[in-house]
C-alpha cells in the first residue's frame, strides 16, 4: 500500500474534502511523485468573531466555558480531535488544519463586553480547550496575551492548556494572575522522544521545552499541572511512567491522562499517518484502540470518551494511578481558583 509522506513540517500528507462539501474531487495517482515534499506555508486570515466565550455542560470536562481565539493549529498534530471542526468553516480537517487557520482578531474586545455584562456569573474560563493558544501564529497575532490582559483587570479565574513554550513570554501576567489565586496551567507532554514528536507533532515544543516550560513556571509560583495526552496503543503509552516522573522533577504537581480520541475524519487521517511511519505495527495499534472503544475507533459516550473501556485501557488507568501516587502528584491541582475576586473594572462599588 503506498502512503504519502506530509510536507516538510506537516503533521498529515491529506486534505479531504470537509463533510459537508456539496461536491468532491478524487485525486488519481499517474505514477509520478516526490520523494520529498514540498513545504507548504501557513495562511492566516482574520474574523471578526460574533462571541468569544463557548459553552459546554460535558460532564467529562472540569469547566463549563472556554476561549479559542484561534481556529485551526499550527502544530500539525496528527491526533488532534480539533481537525473535524474545520468544516464548519468549508476547510479541510486535514492539511488546511494546520496551514489554513483563522485568528479571532476581536477576541480581546469581545471578552471585556462579555464580562461586563451585568448578568455574568464569573467561572474559571479554559484558555486551549479546541485549539492552542500559543500555537506559533501567537507570536505575532498575540490574542491569547490580550485576553489574558482582560482577564487579569478584571480579577478572572482562568486555566491554560498548552504545549507551547511561548507560554514563558507571558511570565509577566501568569505571575501577577497566580498571586491572586487567579490561574493554573497544564502542559500538555506526550513524549520524550524527539523523533516521535516531530512526526507525531510536528511543529509543537520540543519534550526539553514543555519540561522547560514547567520549571520556570513553577518558579514564579504558578501552578502547573501535566496532561500526558494522548496515549496512543504501542507508540507512546510505554512512555507514561516516564512521563509522569519527568515532569514531577520539572515541577508539576498535579497530572492527568486521556486515551486517544479519533472522532470523525482524525480517524482516516490517524490511520493514514500510521501506515507511512509504523506500517509492522499499524494493525496492532488498530487493534488495540477497538478494543478500548467497543469495537469502533471513536466512542463518543461521556465517561468513555477520555478513557475508554477494557483491558488495555483499565490497565492504563491502573499504571497511571501507582505511578501518580507513588510520585506524589494530585489527579488535579489541588488548588482551587478564586472567583470571590472577579470585579469589572469601573464596576459600581458595594455600600458599606
Amino acid at each position: 500500500m503506498s502512503v504519502s509522506l506530509p510536507p516538510r513540517g506537516r503533521g498529515t500528507a491529506s486534505n479531504p474534502h470537509n463533510r459537508f462539501a456539496p461536491t468532491r474531487v478524487i485525486a488519481s495517482d499517474d505514477g509520478w511523485f516526490e520523494e520529498v515534499p514540498p513545504s507548504r506555508a501557513t495562511e492566516v486570515r482574520a474574523e471578526t468573531a460574533k462571541t468569544i466565550i463557548s459553552r459546554n455542560q460535558s460532564p467529562d470536562l472540569p469547566f463549563d466555558r472556554s476561549i479559542n481565539p484561534y481556529r485551526g493549529c499550527e502544530h500539525g498534530c496528527i491526533y488532534c480531535y480539533a481537525r473535524p471542526s474545520h468544516a464548519y468553516w468549508d476547510l479541510s480537517p486535514g492539511l488546511d488544519f494546520e496551514t489554513r487557520l483563522i485568528a479571532k482578531t476581536n477576541a480581546a474586545a469581545l471578552l471585556q463586553q462579555q464580562l461586563s455584562k451585568p448578568g455574568y456569573q464569573c467561572a474559571p474560563i479554559n484558555l486551549g480547550a479546541n485549539t492552542d493558544p500559543y500555537q506559533p501564529i501567537e507570536r505575532e497575532q498575540r490574542l491569547t496575551r490580550q485576553c489574558l490582559e482582560i482577564l487579569l483587570d478584571y480579577r478572572h479565574p482562568v486555566t491554560i492548556v498548552t504545549k507551547g513554550a511561548l507560554i514563558l513570554r507571558d511570565l509577566d501576567l501568569l505571575a501577577e494572575l497566580a498571586k491572586q489565586r487567579l490561574v493554573a496551567v497544564y502542559i500538555s507532554l506526550t513524549t520524550l522522544d524527539d523523533e516521535l514528536k516531530r512526526i507525531l507533532e510536528p511543529r509543537a515544543a520540543a519534550p526539553s521545552a514543555r519540561l522547560r516550560a514547567i520549571r520556570v513556571l513553577r518558579q514564579q509560583d504558578i501552578p502547573v499541572g501535566v496532561l500526558c495526552s494522548p496515549m496512543i496503543p504501542m507508540i507512546n503509552d510505554m512512555e507514561l511512567e516516564r512521563l509522569l516522573e519527568a515532569a514531577q522533577q520539572a515541577g508539576a504537581q498535579s497530572a492527568n491522562y486521556m486515551l486517544l480520541r479519533l472522532p470523525r475524519e482524525v480517524a482516516p487521517l490517524f490511520e493514514e499517518w500510521l501506515r507511512a511511519h509504523h506500517p509492522q505495527r499499524a494493525e496492532h495499534v488498530l487493534s488495540l484502540i477497538r478494543q478500548s472503544r467497543g469495537g469502533e475507533l471513536y466512542d463518543s459516550r461521556f465517561g468513555a470518551r477520555f478513557r475508554g473501556e477494557g483491558a488495555f485501557a483499565e490497565l492504563l488507568a491502573q499504571r497511571f494511578a501507582l505511578a501518580i501516587r507513588r510520585l506524589g502528584l494530585q489527579r488535579r491541582q489541588a488548588l482551587q481558583l478564586d472567583c470571590s475576586r472577579f470585579a469589572p473594572p469601573g464596576g459600581q462599588l458595594a455600600l458599606l
